[in-house]
């Protein structure tokens, strides 16, 4: 699950460059904040990946996701194609990807993968936000849009 884009971000966690009020760090998952977000009408809260070394961990040996947090925001501090690999990861996740707009504009289900070589996963266009939710827990279509509570 790893991305290949960077990006140094401050005390706050920023999404296209926009502050998300109410980020906090979770408990008993990576050390990383949290923060709600929205994907049409459905409201989900995630952990944000938003510096390459969160990026790089990803969701990788986490067995399930703890009460309270519903999947991972990657975000990316330009539009980029980011690839993406289970390598390590034990749970199949749904991948979504979303564009400048926060529009979605592609998916794919992935499958933990225990050795290399590993299938890579990249979107059909540059993004600039990823979502990794659990495999088929969630049912988006490509036009849904992502937005925070910074965004509206």
């Amino acid at each position: 699950m790893a991305a290949c884009a960077s990006t140094t971000i401050g005390a706050s966690t920023t999404v296209g460059g926009t502050d998300m009020p109410g980020a906090s760090t979770t408990v008993g998952g990576p050390d990383i904040p949290s923060a709600e977000v929205t994907v049409g009408d459905d409201r989900l809260r995630v952990w944000v990946a938003d510096d390459p070394d969160e990026r790089g961990q990803g969701l990788r040996q986490v067995e399930r996701l703890p009460e309270g947090i519903d999947g991972m925001l990657f975000v990316f501090p330009e539009p980029s194609t980011p690839s993406f690999v289970m390598l390590g990861a034990l749970i199949p996740l749904d991948l979504w990807f979303f564009d400048m707009d926060g529009r979605m504009v592609g998916s794919v289900a992935m499958e933990p993968c225990a050795e290399e070589p590993c299938p890579r996963y990249s979107p059909p266009v540059e993004v600039v936000w990823a979502l990794e939710t659990p495999l088929a827990v969630r049912n988006y279509e490509l036009g849904d849009v992502l937005t925070t509570s910074a965004s509206g």
